[in-house]
């Protein structure tokens, strides 16, 4: 009788605890191109100086790329009908004149991963202000994300990379359609064909003296020669005498960032072939791993003659950010 008492009270708990969790909402999985972005606005507010304004942060031009290619993809969507299948996009920009005043940071509000970022104003101009205030930030959480979906899909079909763990001590991911073109004294060079070219990624480490942290300038002009280096050593052009080196006339873009918990330098521009006519865009970094008296870097570089670069550059910077030195 007790046992069956016990059974009737476990039985009782099951389904209390089940009527508890009842109210949880269950999220389906977030959908959506990589690097675009749903605004939902009404359409006189888009025609207008809000729209102009939201434009001019999601659409502004990537730098490091040939040709004005914008930051996000935009799909403009009236608040009537932002419902139902819409609501799932991974990326949602909603924009809202009312009471406050207030610029807004959520997730996974309609699916999951996802970002809602919800801008509000009494006035259409302080929806500017608030766009143009949080600009930055609003870039970083959309970017942030879309990299995170990039290096979801790209874990799909992982190419074997143990090579690289076994002989610097570097761990990355990168699918399948790459290939290793080069593997030569600790210098290596993968590369994927795409319609128009190929997407190309290289890893090599320098002595921890081989750059020094002087001003943005002398970094810029250290990248640039230790580049051209090993262009000339490893990078062959299509002619005999032909090798990659950096465009001159394209000031490189340089900032700091951190790769692996690491102090990176991030350096962005375009690189041509002496004496062939090749050119395109390259994102270089160098990690600085103190623990192993080196640096790392990985570059990514693309040539795509006539076709848009932004997501093959952004697919090769969200492999490089899935490093992981030992």
């Amino acid at each position: 009788m007790q046992k069956l008492i016990g059974i009737v009270a476990l039985i009782a708990i099951v389904f209390s605890c089940g009527k508890g969790n009842s109210d949880e909402k269950i999220l389906l999985d977030s959908t959506g191109i990589i690097n675009e972005v749903s605004v939902v606005i009404d359409n006189e507010s888009w025609k207008g100086s809000v729209g102009e304004a939201i434009r001019a942060v999601l659409a502004s031009p990537v730098y490091g790329l040939p040709q004005d290619e914008p930051m996000f993809t935009i799909n403009q969507i009236p608040a009537s009908v932002f419902s139902g299948f819409i609501t799932k996009n991974r990326t949602i920009l909603k924009v809202e004149v009312g009471e406050k005043t207030a610029t807004e940071f959520y997730n996974n509000v309609y699916a999951k991963p996802q970002k809602v970022i919800l801008i509000s104003g009494k006035t259409k101009q302080d929806v500017i202000h608030q766009l143009e205030e949080n600009a930055s930030r609003i870039i970083e959480t959309f970017r942030n994300i879309e990299i995170y979906e990039k290096q979801r899909l790209i874990k799909k079909s992982l190419y074997n990379a143990s090579f690289l763990k076994e002989k610097i001590g570097l761990s990355i991911r990168f699918p399948t359609a790459y290939r290793v073109a080069k593997d030569d004294n600790n210098f290596f060079w993968m590369r994927k064909d795409v319609n128009t070219g190929t997407l190309n990624l290289m890893i090599y480490e320098l002595p921890i003296d081989a750059i020094k942290r002087n001003d943005s300038i002398s970094i810029i002009n250290q990248v640039i020669a230790i580049r051209d280096s090993i262009g000339k050593s490893h990078i062959e052009g299509p002619v005999e005498g032909s090798y990659m080196i950096t465009e001159r006339a394209y000031t490189p873009f340089h900032t700091e960032t951190i790769l692996d918990n690491k102090p990176t330098l991030e350096t962005k521009g375009i690189w041509d072939v002496k004496n062939a006519f090749m050119a395109g865009p390259f994102i270089n970094y160098a990690i600085e791993d103190k623990i192993n008296n080196r640096w790392v870097i990985a570059e990514g570089f693309a040539f795509a003659p006539s076709v848009q670069k932004r997501n093959y550059m952004f697919e090769l910077e969200s492999i490089i950010k899935t490093i992981k030195l030992e």
